[in-house]
């Protein structure tokens, strides 16, 4: 294959707002799947918008950490750190953003970001230290897995009866399968 600056350029037109998902975000990633150039290079970036009062869910990128930079309004950002022994037991660590404010987020680690705004937008960049980052959304995954996790299992783990955890896997499969 012959290289040419093709291999190392996308039009993604990031500056352009992008219409947000039912939770009130949308994620622009641009990875190796989208940059042929960025094969073994270790970074990707993603444009985030969030609607009023939306949110980029909890999630965790298996493969990167993440530095978050607030482009336009304020956001609330948080993580949890691991299951480390007491008393930095799964430590909640947040902050509040502002246009300007960066935030990282440790590679692995469960962290989110909200809009406290309810009336205007906010947009940030995020660059991650991954070609190929890649995202688990916690409650797509629990709730959302295909085939189901067993309710007994979730109930259990989550310490609640069963028809509520019935309840939440029908509100990802409802929509989602």
């Amino acid at each position: 294959m012959e290289v040419n600056a093709d291999n190392f350029f996308k039009a993604a037109a990031l500056d352009k707002p992008r219409v947000t998902n039912k939770v009130g975000s949308n994620v622009t990633l641009i990875n190796v799947m989208q940059i042929a150039g960025l094969n073994t290079l270790g970074i990707s970036i993603a444009r985030i918008d969030y609607a009023p009062l939306g949110q980029n869910p909890p999630h965790t990128h298996p493969r990167a950490t993440e530095i978050l930079t607030v482009l336009e309004g304020t956001l609330y950002v948080g993580f949890v750190t691991s299951n480390q022994p007491a008393p930095n037991r799964n430590k909640f660590l947040s902050k509040v953003l502002n246009k300007g404010d960066v935030f990282v987020f440790p590679a692995g680690l469960i962290h989110f970001q909200f809009n406290p705004n309810p009336h205007k937008p906010a947009v940030a960049i995020a660059a991650l230290s991954s070609q190929n980052p890649g995202a688990i959304t916690i409650a797509n995954a629990v709730f959302g897995s295909d085939p189901q996790i067993s309710d007994d299992v979730l109930a259990k783990a989550f310490q609640v009866e069963k028809n509520t955890i019935d309840w939440l896997q029908a509100q990802f499969w409802e929509n989602n399968h």
